[in-house]
C-alpha cells in the first residue's frame, strides 16, 4: 500500500516537477531545433536566389562573348565600317551595369576591337591569366579570371569571363574577354539580410576570394586553399555544417553550393549567435517561470500531503484492476475472461452464435532469439494493431490472451463469418512483411483457430476455449500460416465432437 507517510506524495510532486521541467526543456529543445530550421530555410532560399542571379548574368555575358566569337567569324567583318562593325559584333549587354568592355584580343596579346572605344585602346594583355590558359589550352570553354584592376580604365576590381578564338587551322588566334566589376556582387550581398554576423562570399573553385560580405578590400583575390571550410566546400557540389571562419574566427553555419556550369563556389553562413539569439531571450522567460511553477507545486503537495491519501489509495486500485496489456496496448486477459464469461450467459438466455478466434504468432521464439526482445516486443505491438483494425464492431472483444496469443470474442457471428474475419487478419499479417528468416514463409505469419458456440448448446465457456484452442494447435502442425475451424457447438451434456476442417 502506497499510504505510509505524507512524505510520499511529496515525493509524488516532485517527480511531476521533474515531469514539467523535463517538459519545458524539451519544449525549448524543440524550440532549440526550430530556430536551425528557420535559419536554414533563411540561407538556402539566400543562396538560392543568389546563386540563380550570378548564374543568368554570367550566362547573359557569356552569350555575348559567343555573340562576338561568332560574328568574328562571318567573311568581312574586320573590313566594316568600325561603327557598323562594332554593332555588329557588340550587343546591347556590353553597356549593362557592372559590366565593363568585351575586348577582342589578337593572338599577340594586344586589344583587336574594343566594345567601349573605336578605334581599340593600345593595351597590351598578353600577361593575363586568362589569355595564358586559352592560349596554352585549346579546349578550356569558359574561363573565368583571377580579380585583376583592368588596365583599359584603372578602376573598380574586375573579373574576366573569356573565351579562345581558334582560327581555321586549329590556331590560337587570341582571346574574347569581358570584363565584370566585383562591385556586382558586393551589390548583391549587400541586399541579403543575414544579421550582424552573417557572411557571404563567392570564389573560384581554386579558393580564390573574389568578393565576401562582411565587405573587406584586403579579402578580395586571397587564397583559402588548405583553410578548414574551403577543404569541405570541394568535397560536394553543396551541403551545409558548423565551421569556423578562417577569416574573422567566427563560428558559423555553412550552406554553400558550386554555381552551375562555372567554376565558382558560393557559401552563405550565419552566426551560431545570431541563429539563436531569440531562443535565449525566450529560455531566459520561460526557465524562471518554470523553475516557478516547480516550486509552487512542490510547496502545494507538502500542505495538502494528508488530503491526497484518499485519492494515492484509488488511483492504486485503479493501477491494480486496469484493463489493458502493457505492451500492446488492447484488453488483457483478465478483461478477455469477463467478456467472455459474459457472453456465454448471454448466449445462453437469449441464443445466437457466438465465435472465438484464437490468433497464435507463429515461431514466435525463433523470432525473439534472431532479432530479439526488444524487435519481438515491437513485432507484437505491430500484430495487435493489425487485428484492432480487422476487428471493427463495437461489442467484439479483442485482447492479448498470454506470450504471443490473441483472442478475438465476436458476438453474434457464425462460424462461416468467424473464418471470413480469421482469413482477413492472417492475410493482414502476413501482408505486413516483417522478415522472418527462421520462418518457412519467411515473413512473420499468425495461426488461427477458429471455434463456434450456440444458444442451445449450452456449452461452457471453457470448452470454447479448449475447441479454438484445438483447431490453433492443428492449424499448425499442418504448416502454420493458416486458419482451421473446429465445431465446438454439442447437444447439452454430451461430449464435444472436434472436427477440424483445413483451409
Amino acid at each position: 500500500m502506497v499510504t505510509r507517510r505524507p512524505n510520499f506524495i511529496i515525493a509524488i510532486s516532485g517527480v511531476l516537477a521533474s515531469a514539467i521541467l523535463a517538459i519545458a526543456v524539451w519544449v525549448l529543445a524543440q524550440m532549440h531545433d526550430d530556430a536551425l530550421r528557420r535559419a536554414q530555410d533563411s540561407v538556402f532560399n539566400v543562396s538560392l536566389l543568389i546563386e540563380r542571379d550570378v548564374s543568368r548574368n554570367l550566362e547573359i555575358y557569356d552569350l555575348s562573348i559567343r555573340t562576338v566569337i561568332q560574328g568574328l567569324k562571318q567573311p568581312g567583318v574586320a573590313q566594316l565600317d568600325p561603327a557598323l562593325r562594332q554593332m555588329v559584333l557588340f550587343d546591347g549587354s556590353a553597356t549593362a551595369k557592372d559590366m565593363g568592355s568585351i575586348l577582342v584580343i589578337d593572338e599577340t596579346g594586344y586589344i583587336k576591337f574594343d566594345s567601349q572605344s573605336v578605334p581599340p585602346r593600345h593595351v597590351y594583355l598578353g600577361d593575363r591569366d586568362y589569355f595564358k590558359v586559352h592560349r596554352d589550352s585549346p579546349n578550356v570553354g569558359l574561363y573565368v579570371s583571377h580579380p585583376f584592376m583592368p588596365r583599359t580604365t584603372g578602376a573598380d576590381m574586375s573579373i574576366g569571363l573569356s573565351r579562345r578564338i581558334t582560327k581555321a587551322d586549329g590556331s590560337f588566334g587570341g582571346v574574347v574577354v569581358g570584363t565584370l566589376r566585383l562591385k556586382y556582387f558586393r551589390r548583391l550581398f549587400e541586399g541579403m539580410n543575414l544579421g550582424a554576423g552573417g557572411s557571404m562570399a563567392l570564389m573560384l573553385s581554386d579558393g580564390t576570394m573574389l568578393m565576401r560580405r562582411p565587405y573587406d578590400p584586403k579579402t578580395i583575390g586571397i587564397n583559402l586553399t588548405g583553410t578548414a571550410n574551403y577543404s569541405r566546400f570541394v568535397e560536394q557540389p553543396s551541403g551545409d555544417f558548423f565551421g569556423t571562419a578562417a577569416i574573422d574566427g567566427v563560428e558559423r553555419w555553412y550552406a554553400f553550393r558550386h554555381i552551375d556550369m562555372y567554376p565558382l563556389i558560393l557559401d552563405v553562413a550565419l552566426s551560431t549567435r545570431d541563429i539563436y539569439v531569440g531562443w535565449r531571450r525566450r529560455a531566459w522567460i520561460i526557465g524562471p517561470l518554470i523553475g516557478a511553477l516547480d516550486l509552487t507545486l512542490i510547496a502545494l503537495a507538502v500542505l495538502f500531503a494528508q488530503q491526497m491519501r484518499g485519492r494515492l489509495l484509488a488511483e492504486e486500485e485503479l493501477r491494480v484492476l486496469a484493463r489493458t496489456d502493457g505492451l500492446t496496448g488492447v484488453d488483457n486477459r483478465r478483461t478477455f475472461e469477463h467478456a467472455l464469461e459474459s457472453e456465454c450467459r448471454r448466449v445462453q438466455r437469449h441464443g445466437g452464435p457466438l465465435s472465438l478466434l484464437l490468433i497464435d504468432v507463429d515461431n514466435f521464439k525463433g523470432f525473439n532469439d534472431l532479432y530479439g526482445h526488444s524487435a519481438g516486443d515491437d513485432a507484437l505491438i505491430t500484430v495487435a494493431r493489425c487485428i484492432v483494425r480487422n476487428v471493427q464492431r463495437s461489442g467484439d472483444t479483442m485482447a492479448r490472451y498470454g506470450g504471443e496469443e490473441f483472442a478475438v470474442l465476436l458476438p453474434d457471428t457464425d462460424q462461416d463469418g468467424a473464418r471470413a474475419l480469421a482469413e482477413t487478419i492472417r492475410a493482414s499479417v502476413e501482408a505486413l512483411a516483417l522478415s522472418h528468416v527462421a520462418s518457412s514463409h519467411h515473413v512473420l505469419t499468425v495461426s488461427i483457430g477458429v471455434a463456434t458456440m450456440r444458444g442451445e448448446a449450452l456449452t461452457p465457456s471453457r470448452r470454447l476455449v479448449d475447441a479454438a484452442d484445438q483447431a490453433l494447435y492443428a492449424a499448425k502442425d499442418a504448416g502454420r500460416n493458416r486458419v482451421f475451424t473446429s465445431g465446438a457447438s454439442t447437444p447439452a451434456g454430451r461430449d464435444s465432437g472436434m472436427v477440424v476442417v483445413s483451409r
